[in-house]
């Protein structure tokens, strides 16, 4: 556990800021170099960076300050809310947020939504490893007690409450899953049927990896566990999957019948 990652004389620099900042750049250079096949140009990408990273980074607070507030915010100053570098982002307030920028983004731009999509999908994929070790450095989002040998301890007195005694490294577990998935989208990419495709391919395999990996996870408290002993993640999941299945049988049909 490294929270801080070093200091420059009296600015603390926080390493779960740090990994946030290489995920956005490693998205977007990529998705840069992808975007060309799709007839995006370079510099529109990266004018986008703007817009993705306020969407996420307001997103991902919202949801996170809603899901949290009795358990982490209530009694503690107003601006604790806003306190992002002490860590607390929801990465489905981040893709939801995200995603409304990047729409706006399209409109004003003039460029096609599903072809950005397909663009973006992979990246986001490998801006979440980077995050998902910034969570780990951090000490938030651990997992359940575990006897397996790759288990994590926590020192005493964290500032994130982590526990002391062995525990699942479910940030990893996330980080490795999504780099699989990073390289998976961006194999489909080159084979995509119909625009859209690579994103809702996106949506249904993360939904399903991220429940997965849910199901280790030890941070929530009893009181956030909900029908059939299921995590918020693990709900917000069921409508994701629901979504990339609704969007890959309406874009497919769609779009093939254009074809026509």
């Amino acid at each position: 556990m490294h929270p801080i990652a070093f200091n420059l004389g009296p600015l603390t620099i926080h390493s779960y800021g740090v990994m946030m900042a290489l995920a956005f750049i490693a998205g977007l250079w990529t998705a840069s170099r992808r975007g060309v096949h799709d007839g995006i140009a370079p510099d529109k990408i990266f004018d986008i960076g703007p817009w993705i990273v306020g969407g996420t980074i307001l997103g991902a607070r919202v949801l996170y300050v809603t899901t949290y507030w009795h358990d982490s915010f209530a009694g503690r100053p107003w601006w604790s809310m806003f306190a992002i570098w002490e860590g607390g982002l929801v990465f489905y307030g981040g893709l939801i947020g995200a995603s409304l920028a990047a729409i706006l983004y399209a409109r004003v731009k003039k460029i096609s939504i599903w072809k950005l999509a397909d663009v973006l999908a992979p990246s986001i994929a490998l801006g979440y490893v980077f995050g998902r070790i910034g969570c780990f450095l951090n000490g938030c989002c651990y997992g359940r007690a575990c006897s397996l040998p790759w288990a994590v301890t926590y020192p005493v007195g964290n500032l994130n409450g982590a526990p002391t005694f062995p525990v699942h490294p479910t940030q990893i577990y996330d980080s490795l899953l999504s780099l699989l998935l990073y390289l998976g989208l961006a194999w489909l990419y080159r084979r995509k049927k119909f625009d859209g495709q690579v994103f809702a391919a996106y949506l249904l395999c993360y939904a399903v990896t991220r429940s997965i990996v849910e199901s280790f996870r030890g941070d929530y408290p009893p009181d956030h566990i909900h029908v059939l002993h299921l995590t918020p993640g693990q709900l917000v999941s069921i409508g994701i999957f629901a979504t990339g299945v609704a969007m890959w049988a309406v874009l497919r049909r769609f779009q093939l019948k254009r074809a026509v």
